[in-house]
């Protein structure tokens, strides 16, 4: 089980706790990228000890499921709204404001499978942070899955 630290908590919304009431496209990406390791976008910087991502969703654009195994934290460079799916079937409107950071640490075996979407009217950013020397070895990184 993930343990997590807040900074400022992002305001949440609880829409479904069922997979069964997800669209079938967003179960399907689920089975396709239940290992993706490119956890976003785009890979700013990597070594033996980080991977420092960037993620910019314009409005209604939806990033693929991908697995959290690593200890990270992420900061939202953009203030604006998420749909999110995660595992176990939940889905969530976030809502979150300039600066809001978050840390996730993860036991050996553990992780979150989620996807991210833009629900708002505006570009919704993140910056996140995976630290390598966490209690699981880093997943491959795919080509960002299908």
């Amino acid at each position: 089980m993930s343990e997590f630290t807040p900074g400022r908590q992002p305001r949440r919304e609880l829409l479904s706790t069922s997979e069964d009431e997800w669209p079938a496209e967003v179960r399907r990406d689920f089975s396709v990228n239940a290992n993706n390791g490119r956890v976003a976008g785009e890979l700013l910087f990597e070594n033996e000890r980080v991977r420092v991502w960037s993620i910019r969703l314009q409005p209604g654009e939806r990033y693929v499921a991908h697995r959290h195994v690593l200890d990270y934290f992420w900061t939202t460079v953009s203030a604006g709204t998420s749909l999110q799916h995660s595992m176990g079937g939940k889905a969530e409107l976030v809502h979150y404001e300039l600066g809001d950071t978050m840390f996730f640490s993860y036991g050996e075996g553990d992780s979150m499978l989620h996807d991210l979407g833009n629900a708002g009217a505006t570009e919704l950013a993140f910056t996140t942070v995976e630290l390598k020397e966490s209690a699981n070895a880093p997943l491959p990184i795919n080509s960002g899955g299908e």
